[in-house]
């Protein structure tokens, strides 16, 4: 028993050194909160991806401890699809939303959706005191899960049962909010529950966002350097959609309109993915080869509407689209005003949330609405 904690100790510290070298820790009260929490505790039985394949570890096994303390995602529930649902988050991207929060002030509580597996609930009770952390989760199995490993590590936020699209407005208003799983939108509901002063670090498409709160629930803040894509929300504990493997097959051999086109980018780039995820957080998006040539295809099963792109090495990629919405066109523009502003990354970007719920993407001058 000994050997284990003193092991654990080790790479816990181990961990918190990396993540400082690395700059995703900054702040002495983050470095001493993810020192002092284990993530053990709220790890029992996870899988994590090695080498390709998904390998499933619990407590005790050969190298279990190694795998808690890597920089990884590690899953803790699956839907029908085999599709993740539910995972203590990369400590990296953990690391950097927490030093983005800025919560209004030292008495109100912070709001943390996705509570999973509860570390992240852990984190931020050591940080800011159990008494000023609520956490909510879709999923009453994982709230009861999560209770056991946050009594176990001796900390007791407020724990609810609820759709954090939601926010919680029972324990309402907050000083900052901050949601691990993925959303294509920012709820109003979030901005009506954060005071002004406040903020909120969310992962919007492929990126992170920490937004401030103004006036009238306007919300404003850039995009942080780093791209990351969490698990999309669920409205419901058995909410379990489609994978994008469900719909490639037809969207590679449908037949629509076709026409020669010229290629800004690399589709598969993780800057033309992060720009498309925010023009696009409703369609769905896949890569596959097809006769030895690569396919990119878009599709919007509600409107059913898609577009199949197949590239060329000249720049240029044969365009094939049918249905009422024309993807390519709407998504396009985007692309080629990141190539004509030299290619930056994504905190080049800040995104304005205006009273209305109307969201608005910005590149220095350059404004674009999202629908």
């Amino acid at each position: 028993m000994t050997t284990a904690t003193t092991s654990a100790g080790e790479l816990r510290r181990r961990m918190v050194q990396q993540l400082t070298d690395d700059g995703a820790l900054r702040s002495p009260q983050w470095r001493e909160a993810f020192a002092a929490v284990p993530r053990e505790l709220f790890v029992p039985r996870f899988a994590r991806r090695e080498h390709g394949e998904l390998v499933t570890y619990r407590a005790g096994d050969p190298g279990y401890l190694e795998a808690v303390y890597s920089k990884a995602s590690l899953n803790v529930q699956y839907d029908r699809h085999g599709t993740a649902t539910s995972s203590s988050s990369n400590p990296t991207m953990m690391a950097l939303m927490a030093e983005a929060l800025a919560p209004a002030d030292d008495d109100l509580p912070v709001l943390d959706l996705g509570t999973g597996p509860g570390y992240n609930a852990a984190l931020l009770c050591h940080r800011y005191g159990s008494d000023r952390v609520v956490t909510r989760e879709v999923d009453p199995r994982l709230v009861t899960a999560a209770a056991t490993h946050l009594s176990d590590a001796g900390y007791e936020p407020t724990l609810t049962v609820g759709d954090g699209t939601t926010g919680c407005p029972d324990h309402a208003p907050y000083g900052a909010l901050i949601a691990t799983f993925g959303i294509g939108r920012i709820p109003q509901a979030w901005r009506d529950q954060v005071v002004a002063g406040g903020n909120i670090v969310a992962n919007i498409g492929h990126g992170l966002i920490a937004l401030s709160i103004g006036d009238h629930g306007a919300a404003t803040g850039r995009f942080l350097p780093t791209l990351a894509a969490f698990m999309h929300a669920r409205t419901t504990p058995h909410a379990a959609p489609a994978p994008a493997r469900a719909y490639a097959g037809e969207a590679v051999t449908a037949a629509g309109t076709g026409e020669e086109i010229e290629l800004p980018v690399d589709l598969n780039g993780n800057m033309p993915r992060f720009l498309g995820s925010l023009a696009h957080p409703d369609v769905i998006e896949f890569s596959v080869v097809v006769d030895d040539k690569p396919v990119h295809g878009l599709i919007h099963p509600d409107s059913n509407s898609w577009a199949r792109l197949t590239p060329r090495d000249d720049g240029t990629a044969r365009l094939e689209h049918n249905g009422p919405r024309d993807l390519w066109a709407e998504r396009a523009p985007l692309l080629h005003q990141w190539v004509q502003a030299g290619q930056p990354g994504p905190d080049a970007y800040t995104l304005t949330v205006h009273p209305d719920g109307c969201h608005q993407l910005a590149l220095g001058e350059w404004t674009w609405p999202l629908a």
